[in-house]
């Protein structure tokens, strides 16, 4: 009974982690198609995913509270309701301003699908098998990073964008339905603490104001606001240290190993999750192929994680998972490399070579990273701990898109994209590239 308990607890975090990435991962591929119904310019264009990862990271710490004092398992329903919710809503939106609200509340429904999925994992699971099973919902992360480009290039090129958000219904209401049925029990962590409802307005405005002042950096808005959110995120940290109930417990960074893993996270993120987007980028307009084309070739890395984080995670069982991670991280900083000098004329082989690269160094960093930031941690954190690492994560997505909406509008002011300004997308697509390399090289010192 127990084996087959925590094999639906597996199940479950695995297919919730899955189809969550599926359409972050996926809508790259929908992109265009999506900005040209829609008459987006470049900068608008870049917000479409974007502006959900950024939800992520605004109520990911709010979530991890949140899922402790109520339980994880039903904020973890709670999460996948509203995800359903939104999907059913993108897939019926009839406008730039529909499309990005229902994107917000996928935001939403994300940011607490990924603390709960996570942290259930972690309650429910025995501790020596932590590392496992913590290894095959990382795979669920990267195997849909693997098909999504597949999956959503035929699903765009044949049925159109709107298909993605429908593929994913089922799905969803299935890992609701065994929740209620084959995962009894609850997990509490924070029951009698209150909730920091003014330390999450705090972090909400703060993060909001730096992530979009970021991607504004070019004008004095941008700059004041990046400053603010700053200022504000500062005064997060000096109210969490000294409130009863904290939304975070801010105590944890005094551990240097879940310092420097959350760290090492924040800025992996930060180099590697553009370079999907550029190289769907590249392809579509640069080289001109269709969505499924390129859903084909961008296979390549998130496959290559797939098979290579369930055995990190093994790994990080028995061998320190730091050490791991940064050899993760530098073979990862390879694929940089090579990207600073894509073009058109670059061969398509050197292009699989960066994206197998990515795919081993990614695969030997997460899975170990994501142990190390766990098991640092007494057993009733573990919320606090999954909300910082999926907060980390989040924050490194977001920031990495900002950046890319920056050099892309400084080089292209408010044009859209299109293969007569492939020029202007290579030398956005380089900047980008070396500006990556330098963060990844701090995140293996970090590791």
């Amino acid at each position: 009974m127990k084996l087959e308990f925590e094999t639906y607890v597996i199940f479950v975090s695995f297919i919730t982690s899955f189809f969550a990435v599926f359409l972050s991962s996926g809508i790259v591929l929908g992109v265009p198609a999506i900005a040209n119904e829609f008459g987006m310019n470049n900068v608008v264009q870049n917000w479409i995913p974007t502006i959900a990862l950024l939800v992520v990271a605004v109520f990911t710490l709010p979530a991890g509270q949140i899922s402790g004092k109520y339980g994880i398992k039903k904020s973890l329903i709670v999460g996948v309701g509203i995800f359903l919710i939104a999907s059913i809503g993108g897939a019926l939106s009839f406008s730039t301003e529909t499309f990005l609200l229902f994107r917000v509340i996928q935001g939403i429904g994300m940011a607490f699908l990924n603390v709960s999925a996570m942290a259930m994992v972690v309650q429910a699971i025995n501790p020596k098998n932590r590392g496992k099973a913590l290894g095959f919902t990382v795979t669920g992360i990267y195997l849909a990073g693997s098909l999504s480009p597949v999956f959503c290039g035929f699903l765009v090129y044949n049925l159109g964008w709107r298909s993605m958000f429908y593929f994913v219904i089922p799905f969803l209401a299935l890992c609701i339905i065994l929740m209620l049925v084959k995962i009894p029990g609850e997990w509490k962590t924070y029951e009698n603490n209150k909730i920091d409802s003014v330390g999450y307005i705090i972090y909400g405005i703060g993060i909001v104001l730096f992530i979009y002042g970021f991607t504004n950096l070019m004008n004095t808005a941008g700059i004041i606001s990046t400053i603010a959110g700053i200022c504000l995120l500062v005064i997060f940290g000096y109210y969490e240290l000294n409130t009863d109930s904290p939304a975070f417990n801010m105590n944890l960074f005094k551990n240097m190993k879940f310092t420097s893993s959350n760290i090492a996270a924040l800025c992996s993120y930060l180099a590697i999750a553009a370079i999907t987007t550029l190289l769907n980028y590249h392809f579509q307009y640069v080289r001109g192929w269709n969505a499924q084309i390129s859903g084909l070739l961008l296979i390549i890395t998130p496959l290559i994680m797939a098979i290579i984080a369930p055995n990190a995670g093994k790994l990080s069982d028995r061998i320190h998972p730091q050490k791991l991670a940064a050899i993760g991280m530098a073979i990862a900083t390879m694929t940089l490399v090579i990207m600073l000098f894509l073009d058109a004329s670059t061969p398509l082989y050197l292009i699989v070579i960066a994206m197998i690269l990515q795919g081993i160094g990614m695969g030997l960093f997460t899975t170990p990273n994501t142990n190390a930031i766990m098991s640092s941690v007494p057993p009733n954190e573990t919320p606090n701990a999954s909300a910082a690492q999926s907060a980390m994560r989040t924050i490194g997505q977001t920031m990495s898109l900002g950046l890319l909406t920056l050099v892309f509008a400084w080089f292209m002011g408010s044009l859209k994209f299109s293969s007569q300004y492939a020029d202007l997308i290579i030398k956005s697509s380089q900047i980008i590239s070396l500006i990556c390399t330098v963060i990844c090289m701090i995140a293996i010192f970090a590791s």
